[in-house]
């Protein structure tokens, strides 16, 4: 399934979540200027479960503290499926999430997702010695908190079923509950939680961590939409 967009109007403009989709283009054209050299940057800036645990920066070595990779591995992707994946799924969700937070509000919301998202893995895999990049742990939390603010809303989906492809509306309950079983399901059927390349239990951790913390950084007057009917 393929989301393509929702049905929820925006009220203000999202400064954040274009920012955040505009600073990731930017790194990630960065990221394709380097070519071969890619891959020292994903070790460098990447976040390394046993850097993290063990407060040894292995070799690329870095100028920055190693504790600063849990932020500048947000913005680092795999590949332009990978990119392209994440940013689609922000624009969709992080729009109508920040405007019932607020700017500020999402932001520090994002971020703190995305570190929940990383140390989930960390704690799973502390000697671990894969890089893990993406801004799929802190997306994972907006899909959580999207799920409670706005359940009915429809998500415009592409299926394709064999030569059959068809586009039709889902509840965003429905979307996202499927989106976050598949995501168990993955990482129960990987010994490592990353099967494929993917940290399944990063995006578990991080959309847990938006299904709790949306109480804390929703706006007062904003209802969650379970109790709008």
């Amino acid at each position: 399934m393929f989301p393509l967009k929702d049905d929820i109007p925006n009220r203000s403009f999202p400064f954040i979540t274009m920012s955040i989709i505009i600073l990731n283009l930017v790194i990630f054209i960065y990221q394709l200027s380097l070519r071969g050299k890619v891959g020292g940057l994903i070790h460098s800036l990447g976040v390394i479960p046993y850097e993290i645990t063990h407060h040894i920066d292995i070799y690329p070595t870095i100028s920055i503290p190693i504790i600063l990779t849990l932020f500048t591995a947000m913005f680092i992707h795999g590949g332009f499926l990978h990119f392209l994946g994440n940013m689609l799924y922000l624009w969709i969700f992080g729009d109508n999430v920040e405007n019932s937070m607020g700017h500020l509000r999402f932001l520090a919301f994002y971020l703190i997702c995305g570190l929940i998202a990383f140390y989930t893995q960390i704690y799973l895999h502390p000697d671990s010695k894969i890089p893990i990049i993406g801004a799929s742990g802190a997306i994972s939390g907006v899909l959580g908190a999207y799920l409670l603010l706005f359940p009915y809303a429809r998500i415009s989906t592409v299926i394709i079923l064999g030569i059959i492809i068809k586009i039709v509306k889902i509840p965003a309950m429905i979307f996202l509950g499927f989106w976050i079983f598949i995501q168990f399901l993955y990482s129960a059927s990987s010994s490592a939680g990353l099967g494929v390349g993917i940290a399944w239990f990063s995006h578990i951790g991080g959309f847990i961590a938006g299904f709790m913390l949306v109480l804390l950084f929703k706006k007062s007057h904003v209802k969650f939409g379970f109790l709008k009917r």
